[in-house]
């Protein structure tokens, strides 16, 4: 049975008013309290208050703010920021055939990173912590860090994942269905550990380094060996009520169609991930059947026809499924991330053209859209960023109930 309280629900009002104070240090870089105030809607005093318990743990720090006028006069003002040096969290990812591990600071500055491969792309769950758990290690040792230095972990799956509990439903990444992740990261990790679905950590990653910068609301689509979405709406990541939302690549294209990796007929991921396009364009070939999506791309630039076909088809169902999103949530931006390799540039445009005619025309602009290819590192600091809030939480819950001792 998975459990029903989260790190937020147990926060109390004046943890949440910390809380909420460090992410607005975060997110600005640097900042005074009197613009903390007015960022959070809250009273000096409140404010005041809430730092002053973020610098006694050491979370946050005061500094001096740069001059930008040489004839000012007197103390410069003061203004506070994240503590880098405070903790180190690492972010991890693991896809289909390796690991990646990432360690930043508290700011999110990355100390280094590491690779490790995976032996199976599927296994059994415990055997996949303990290869996290492998990872980790071996990352420490080449940065040359004590584990005892790492706060957290947080981890980033591909499936169905309740990123509040850490139960996992489904995922491609384990052989077993409805498995509670968090007595294993107590058994085999050295420190906190939280499991998130891994396209809502690009949008994390999204939000604090790339294109959703300063935005409120944003969706974010990764398209890989499967199709992810990562959405945000005013400012937080929407999971659903079973931490089961944004499931995009599962969103029904065709009514009994292709059979999905998740065991359904006619998800939009059995038509526009890598593995359905290497399904496709492969029939008929038998034996020699292609291996990659560069075989593929490869095929079509040199005239195979039926290449061309699977690509153009697949990138017009993909448009028409993103013009979906647009009608359903109105965004500001949109992050169209493939970990695959570059597409021709008619492909992109068959993607944009669909997307645009089967828009709700409206009279004013489309969201912005971007287009990028995307490395697992995106994915892990994405991590390492959800680490750092959830990292965050436990010490503000920890000095709250040293306050109430």
């Amino acid at each position: 049975m998975m459990k029903e309280r989260t790190l937020h629900h147990d926060l109390d009002a004046r943890e949440m008013t910390r809380l909420r104070a460090f992410q607005c240090i975060r997110e600005a870089g640097q900042i005074s309290r009197t613009d903390i105030a007015k960022a959070l809607n809250s009273s000096p005093a409140t404010v005041t208050s809430a730092c002053g318990a973020l610098l006694e743990a050491g979370l946050i720090r005061d500094v001096e703010a740069e001059r930008t006028d040489a004839t000012q006069r007197g103390r410069p003002r003061v203004m506070l920021e994240v503590n880098g040096e405070a903790l180190a969290v690492a972010g991890i990812k693991v896809a289909r055939h390796a690991i990646h591990v990432t360690v930043v600071d508290f700011k999110g500055v990355e100390i280094g990173s590491h690779l490790s491969p995976l032996a199976a792309s599927c296994m059994p769950a415990e055997a996949l912590v303990m290869a996290v758990r492998q990872a980790l290690d071996d990352a420490c040792e080449k940065l040359g860090l004590s584990l005892d230095a790492v706060a957290g972990v947080a981890l980033g799956l591909p499936g169905f994942i309740n990123g509040e509990t850490g139960f996992m439903h489904w995922s491609s990444s384990v052989r077993e269905r409805n498995v509670d992740f968090m007595p294993l990261f107590a058994r085999h990790l050295p420190c906190p550990a939280f499991l998130e679905n891994d396209a809502n950590l690009v949008a994390k990653a999204e939000q604090f380094f790339g294109a959703g910068r300063g935005l409120r609301n944003f969706l974010v689509v990764t398209i890989e060996h499967g199709v992810g979405m990562g959405i945000v709406q005013d400012g937080q990541l929407y999971r659903g009520e079973r931490g089961c939302g944004a499931e995009f690549g599962h969103m029904k294209v065709q009514f009994e169609g292709a059979v999905c990796q998740c065991g359904q007929r006619g998800c939009l991921e059995a038509y526009v991930g890598d593995y359905a396009l290497i399904r496709d364009a492969s029939v008929g070939r038998q034996g020699d059947a292609y291996k990659s999506l560069t075989d593929i791309l490869d095929a079509a630039r040199a005239g195979d026809r039926l290449s061309g076909e699977v690509l153009e088809r697949a990138s017009k169902v993909l448009g028409v499924a993103l013009a979906s999103l647009v009608n359903l949530f109105d965004p500001e931006h949109i992050v169209i991330a493939r970990l695959r390799p570059r597409f021709d540039e008619a492909h992109t445009q068959a993607m944009l053209d669909a997307l645009k005619r089967n828009t709700v025309q409206v009279d004013a602009p489309l969201p912005g859209i971007t287009v990028r290819n995307l490395d697992q590192k995106m994915w892990a600091r994405g991590a390492a960023a959800h680490g750092i809030e959830r990292v965050s939480i436990l010490k503000i819950r920890a000095r709250g109930d040293q306050d109430a001792a």
